[in-house]
């Protein structure tokens, strides 16, 4: 069964029908942090998932917007499940930013990635992984690479539990062709492609140097997408310092068109496979 109750997808939810029904009541920001003695402030991080809301305080917005009966008893039991820990808070020190990543990744029914540099995350192997996370943690602590590791494994059980995360990804023909922890290391991780190729929930298709510029030079990205249409689809970006979530309907749209230009320009699933191997046979 699908690891559901990410407590991130529930606040998202959450802030998303507290905005609804605050325009509904046709109150202001302002209006609202005035009559209930808050900042303007702690309403908009609420209303944006930026911060977590008590059972209390969804309580007194309700109150405020006049919304009673069943709807408010769903809405008091969102925010008791938005405040639950996933399992990923067992590991106390990743920041913020990862965790509301693996929250969502964690819910959603569907992935579509486009990779430029590196294999994604979900489709590693443990050596890949070492490789990639000791050349990106130059300044690590001590025990930090091997802890990025077990998180990032445990990750991957989304891809083989009963309802399985469906994953569409395209990769530059770049993250084939660079040799990431040694030519022993990436031969194992090319294989593991063709491994995961054939799982029936997941799809990679390379986009070759000869396809020349595309519609995501900008660089990587992931789209989420969600069992519940109370959940609209968000965009993933990261970079080297910080993390960036895409949630406007028309941006959000500007890289699902991405995509399926990324898809018809890659070769298909069969000639990608071909490539992969032929790309192992070499360094073997």
């Amino acid at each position: 069964m699908r690891q559901t109750g990410s407590p991130t997808v529930r606040r998202r939810r959450l802030a998303s029908e507290l905005r609804h029904l605050r325009e509904r009541a046709q109150l202001t920001l302002e209006e609202v942090s005035r009559q209930l003695g808050w900042s303007t402030s702690k309403v908009s991080r609420i209303e944006n998932s930026r911060v977590g809301v008590v059972p209390k305080d969804v309580g007194l917005l309700l109150d405020l917007y006049e919304i009673g009966n069943s709807r408010r008893e769903e809405l008091l039991k969102l925010a008791r499940d938005a405040r639950k820990r996933g399992w990923w808070h067992a590991y106390d020190d990743l920041s913020s930013e990862y965790s509301a990543y693996i929250g969502l990744e964690a819910e959603a029914a569907s992935m579509r990635s486009f990779a430029s540099a590196a294999v994604p995350g979900l489709l590693q192997t443990e050596d890949y992984i070492r490789a990639v996370v000791r050349a990106g943690l130059v300044l690590a602590p001590p025990g930090e690479v091997e802890h990025r590791i077990e998180v990032r494994m445990a990750r991957q059980a989304l891809l083989s539990q009963a309802e399985p995360l469906c994953l569409w990804a395209v990769l530059d023909e770049a993250v084939i062709r660079r040799i990431i922890g040694g030519p022993v290391v990436m031969r194992s991780q090319l294989k593991r492609l063709l491994e995961v190729i054939d799982l029936p929930n997941v799809t990679i298709q390379i986009l070759p140097f000869a396809a020349g510029a595309h519609s995501a030079m900008s660089g990587a990205f992931q789209i989420l997408q969600f069992p519940e249409p109370a959940d609209p689809d968000v965009v993933f970006l990261e970079n080297l310092t910080d993390s960036l979530y895409v949630e406007r309907d028309a941006d959000v749209y500007r890289y699902t068109v991405a995509f399926d230009h990324l898809r018809a320009k890659a070769l298909d699933p069969d000639d990608s496979r071909r490539l992969i191997a032929e790309t192992a046979d070499q360094l073997g």
